[in-house]
Formats: C-alpha cells, sequence, structure tokens
C-alpha cells in the first residue's frame, strides 16, 4: 500500500537528507520507522503525503503514483504531522468540518465519526473552543482525529505519541491495530523503541538518509545475538 523506490532528496544543493531510499509497508502492516534526529525520517514522511518532491524516484500509496495521481494518492492517507500548531483560530469543530469538506465526506458519516472519535480521545467538550487554547496534546488529539475522519486506507503518522496522555495513546495504538486488521497499512515514526517492540510487525531504521535495517524485530535481535533492541539501535546508529 505504500512503496518507495529509489527516493533522492538534496537540500540546497548540498545537503543529501535521504540517498537513494527504497522500502514498502503492505496492507495489514503496521510499520515503525526510527532514527535518530535529523536521520530523515520527517523528509520521508514529507516525500510520502507530497508536501514536498523528491529530486528522483517513485512513491505509490494505495496504487497510486503521487507525482502522476496526486489527489488520488492523497485522498488514501491520513497524516499527522510532527506539528500540531495549524489552523489555532478554528475552533475544533470548525477545523473537523473543514477536513471533512476537502475529503467530501458526507455531513452525517463525518459528524458521527467525529464524535465517536472526541469521546474516545475525551475532547468532546472542547471541540466548540478555539484551538489556540488548547494544550499541546489537545492540539495532537484534533489532529488524530482530523486524519482519521475520512477513513484512509493508508496512516502515515509522524510521531504521533507525542503530547498525547497515557489513555489517548493507548487509544491510538488500538486504533492502529484495528486499522490493520481490516487489511490497511500503518507507517509510523517514533523515538520510543519500546512503542516499536511492542506495536508493530517491522521496523524500518534510519540514519543520514540511508536506510540501516528493513525487517521484524525478532530477526534483528537475532541477528545480533539477542541484544537488547535500545542496545542494538545505539550501535547500529552510532557507527
Amino acid at each position: 500500500m505504500i512503496k518507495i523506490e529509489n527516493v533522492t532528496k538534496t537540500y540546497n544543493k548540498t545537503v543529501r537528507a535521504l540517498d537513494n531510499i527504497s522500502f514498502s509497508v503492505d496492507g495489514g502492516e503496521i510499520v515503525g520507522f526510527i532514527g535518530p534526529n535529523g536521520s530523515g525520517k520527517t523528509t520521508t514522511m514529507k516525500i510520502l503525503t507530497g508536501i514536498i518532491k523528491p529530486d528522483s524516484g517513485k512513491v505509490i500509496i494505495n496504487g497510486f503514483n503521487i507525482k502522476d495521481d496526486p489527489i488520488k494518492a492523497k485522498q488514501s492517507i491520513g497524516y499527522i504531522a510532527d506539528n500540531p500548531d495549524i489552523f489555532l483560530r478554528l475552533k475544533g469543530s470548525e477545523f473537523l468540518e473543514l477536513i471533512g469538506d476537502i475529503y467530501k465526506v458526507p455531513t452525517d458519516v463525518r459528524r458521527k465519526r467525529t464524535e465517536g472519535l472526541a469521546e474516545k480521545f475525551g475532547l468532546t467538550e472542547a471541540l466548540g473552543s478555539p484551538m489556540i487554547s488548547y494544550s499541546h496534546g489537545m492540539r495532537q488529539k484534533i489532529m488524530v482525529i482530523a486524519a482519521l475522519v475520512h477513513k484512509p486506507p493508508v496512516w502515515i503518522l509522524d510521531e504521533p505519541m507525542i503530547g498525547l496522555d497515557p489513555k489517548s495513546a493507548f487509544e491510538l495504538k488500538q486504533l492502529m491495530r484495528e486499522h490493520t486488521k481490516e487489511g490497511n497499512a500503518v507507517f509510523f515514526s517514533t523515538h520510543v523503541l519500546e512503542v516499536a517492540e511492542k506495536l508493530c510487525d517491522r521496523v524500518v531504521i534510519i540514519k543520514n538518509g540511508h536506510i540501516l535495517y528493513n525487517g521484524t524485530l525478532d530477526e534483528l535481535e537475532k541477528q545480533n545475538k539477542n541484544e537488547s533492541l535500545e542496545n542494538i539501535f545505539l550501535e547500529l546508529t552510532e557507527k
């Protein structure tokens, strides 16, 4: 459902953020994307969602080439960015209505989904307030709801747990599991190795724009004589 092939991205003609990277995420999979700060995770996410263009390479989302068929590709995506501070002068409810309009979700359907998700994340009473009055965690929750309101088959989530309280993080992880059980795909970046260990079917490890590992955590641990995931990660990314 997600395929990135031989993608390279350079900034200012000097900084190579991604260097010919390739990987895929199939339906039914939760794949974690891990790496140190500045490794290329957010650049990858923005290329996958069409926010920025690669210098070379190809991106396929749900069967659609994001260069040739950007609207259909983007309609297939639920995206949570690394910064929830957008449209802050809108009320939470107004922002979700805007997202529903963009994705052409019928009014009755979007409101039913919004109400259910707002209740799940403890945000019902805040929907009538401007988002500028929200805490960081509340803004993160509204972005989660906005990403899911059109029921996209592909979720691309950039550090989605940051700012969430334990209950909301638990609810999001449950939603991720339910989503893939229906044959859909989840690709998310995280700094929390414990989350990756417990939640992911596979991990992709990146450093300095290069893919260092793509596979299961069990395979990674076996290859490294059953060391802890934390030690393996540190050894890989400090080389």
